[in-house]
Order: C-alpha cells, then structure tokens, then sequence
C-alpha cells in the first residue's frame, strides 16, 4: 500500500479538499485517515461511453496492469481528479460500499486516482471496505475546485447556480460537469426535465437562458410592483398593488379587443384572481423571507427570472455530463446565464431572494417545507461560509463576449 509521486509534485496544487486529504493522509501512511476520506467521498469507475448506453445502471469494471504491482489493478477517480469530458470515455458514480459489494475477484489492486500525483495502490480488501466503508468522514456541503474558474464572468455565471449546487451537496464551479456520473446525469436530466436528447436540451437552456420556464404571471405582478416603485419612490400597499395589476390587466384585454375586434381568448377574471392571488403569495413568503434573513427589513423581490438564470447555469453543466453538450457550448451558457442575472439585479442577495421565490412559488405552496428551509440553509452557507463565492465573486463584473464561437 502506497502513494506514488515525485519531486516535481511538491507544487502541485490538489484540486479539492477531499485530494489534499488524501495526499496528505498517503505520504504519512495514516491509512485509517486515508480510508475515512475514501469512504465518505464519490469514486467514479471509467467506461465506454457505447457500453454505458448499451446496457445503463450497471457497474462496469476496467482493470489494468500497473508497472510497479503484480495482478490487475481497478482504476477509481474522486472526483475533483476527473479528466475533462470527452466523447467516448465517460464515468459511473461509486463508492467504497459498492466496491466492497461488487468487487471483481480478478483484481487484486484498488488505484485510486491513477496517474496523477495523489496516485495511490491499495491491496484488494473487500471484507475490510465494508467495515470502513460505515466510518467515512463527512464532506463539506459548500464544494470548491481549486482549481477551476474562481474570479472573473465565468465564476460569476457558475456562482449563479451556486444555490442548487451547494444544496446538492456539488462542486459549484465544476465546469467539465461529470458529477453524478454519466448514466445518473442522464437519468436525472430525463426524470426531472423531461431531456433525453441533445434538441431537447437545447430547447430547454435556450428558454430558461430566455427567462421562459418561469410562470409569466409571477413575474407580472412583480413588475408592476416594481414599476409603481419607479413611479411614486415607495413600495405600495397591497391594496394599491392589487388594483394597480387589475388595471392593467384590463387596459391589456381592452387593447386585444381594439386589435381583433373580438372577445379575448383568455378568461380575464381568471387572470385578475390569479394576479390577486399571487400579490398575497408574494408578501407573506416576503414576510417569512424578513425573519430568516433572505431580505432586509425594508427589502422586496424585484424578479423571480433569477430561478430561471440559476438553473441555466446548472442545466449547462448538466448537458456535458450527459454528453449532449459540448465544452463551448456549456461556456457560452454559464456566461449568459451571469449576464443575464447582472441585468436584473445588483447583488447576490436580491439574486438569492428571487431564486428562492421563484423555487418557491413552484413548489412549495406555502408549506414553509422542506423546498423553503434547504434553501434557507444554503443562503446561509453562501452568505458565511470563507469559501463562498457569493463573498468572493464581485457582482459586478466586466462585459463578456457572447458570441457564439
């Protein structure tokens, strides 16, 4: 059992706390160290990209022989030691446990990111895992790649999703996004999205890019609260706030009745009762909102598109992992989520209360549950924690070129 290195990886700078960990734990030989970091972190198993989608859900194991052991040695990545996606090759998500489980008896070695320099060869001990594999330490829920994008527009547009990734536990600024591994970021993209191909991912980053996914009537009613701001300098009262989304939803059914000269097709008491409705959603999530710090005393949501922005900048990374985008294409994405975000707000903290809003009004009903309090949570991780990049990521940032390359 060991760790492989040379001089020349004495600057070498470990992408993620779970590798610092382990390189550390290697070069002293504190193995029980060594294996607390491998059994509460994800090992990711290459494969073909042909076999995955031949036959998904399986484990596929890749043994090779390795110059300084005997016998067949397993090849496991963590994750921040993954190489950048690429057409063929691709990775299944793991862990200590499976490999205890599913072990093939052929191999006789476990390396651990090999070829690199926190490479480590362990003898195969299956019976030993799965008493280890119970005992693993904890990992941080904020997760930095070190060594990826940390200043600059594209921190800025990967910090924009920043609230979904820290609530699923993800690397927020993971651009060659391989995370769940191939078959999971699939599954996920078709359960949850209803994308199964590289068109209909597309179809849904150009619309949440758009500010499209969103209900319209939610932002309706905000942007007329928004407008009587501008208008009289103070924030309405309900009341006003309500007759004012009537008037203008009636002064709009009168334009189509101009235009037309026939009745609308839409049923405007309908839309009033919605409007209504919303105005009341609106101000008792503000209200919750106030009391657990999402807005100040005096603060109000100017827009929900941040829900949408948010997960664009997500959904760019997702479509690499399931191989229906390519590199640039993620790139170009991430950067006009960002710049799409900095042209309705000024901070993080209005981006965060109109992501949380947004997510909000979709799913959570007013239950004040579990929809609402992850995300109260991860407001506070981003707002506290020294490696946030909501506190190291300046909102404004210099212009981008968004040309398509």
């Amino acid at each position: 059992m060991g760790i492989e290195g040379t001089a020349e990886d004495i600057a070498w700078q470990p992408p993620t706390t779970v590798e610092e960990r382990l390189y550390q734990a290697g070069l002293q030989a504190d193995w029980p160290a060594y294996f607390e970091v491998v059994a509460g972190t994800d090992l990711f198993l290459p494969t073909s990209r042909d076999l995955a989608d031949a036959v998904p859900g399986r484990l596929r194991f890749s043994p090779f022989h390795h110059p300084e052991v005997k016998g067949l040695c397993l090849p496991v990545y963590t994750r921040g030691m993954l190489p950048p996606p690429v057409d063929d090759g691709v990775f299944e998500r793991s862990s200590l446990a499976d490999l205890a489980k599913y072990w093939p008896r052929p191999a006789r070695w476990l390396a651990v990111n090999p070829g690199t320099p926190v490479e480590t060869l362990l003898p195969a001990e299956p019976r030993k895992w799965k008493r280890q594999a119970k005992h693993g330490a904890e990992e941080r829920q904020l997760k930095t790649l070190w060594t990826g994008h940390r200043g600059g527009p594209m921190a800025h547009g990967l910090a924009c999703g920043a609230l979904l990734m820290v609530n699923n536990a993800a690397i927020w600024n993971h651009m060659g996004w391989q995370s769940g591994g191939y078959t999971e970021e699939k599954e996920l993209l078709r359960s949850w999205w209803g994308v199964g191909n590289r068109a209909q991912w597309q179809e849904i980053l150009r619309r949440l890019l758009g500010g499209q996914v969103i209900s319209p009537a939610w932002e309706f009613v905000l942007r007329v609260r928004q407008a009587m701001v501008r208008e009289y300098g103070a924030t309405p009262n309900p009341v006003a706030w309500r007759e004012a989304a009537e008037r203008v939803l009636l002064s709009r059914t009168a334009e189509v009745v101009d235009r037309t000269g026939r009745p609308p097709e839409f049923d405007l008491d309908a839309d009033i009762a919605l409007a209504h409705e919303l105005i009341g959603q609106v101000l008792r999530y503000e209200s919750r909102f106030r009391a657990d710090g999402l807005l100040t005393d005096d603060g109000c949501v100017r827009s929900v598109l941040a829900w949408d922005m948010g997960r664009a900048s997500c959904m760019a990374r997702w479509g690499l992992g399931a191989r229906f985008a390519e590199p640039h294409e993620t790139e170009q994405a991430v950067l006009r989520a960002g710049e799409g975000a900095r042209q309705v707000y000024d901070s993080w903290g209005e981006f965060a209360a109109g992501y949380v809003l947004g997510r909000c009004l979709h799913f959570d009903s007013e239950e004040f549950g579990d929809w609402y309090t992850e995300m109260v949570d991860v407001f506070r991780i981003l707002t506290t924690d020294p490696e946030s990049p909501w506190l190291s990521v300046p909102w404004e940032q210099p212009a981008v070129d968004l040309t398509e390359r």
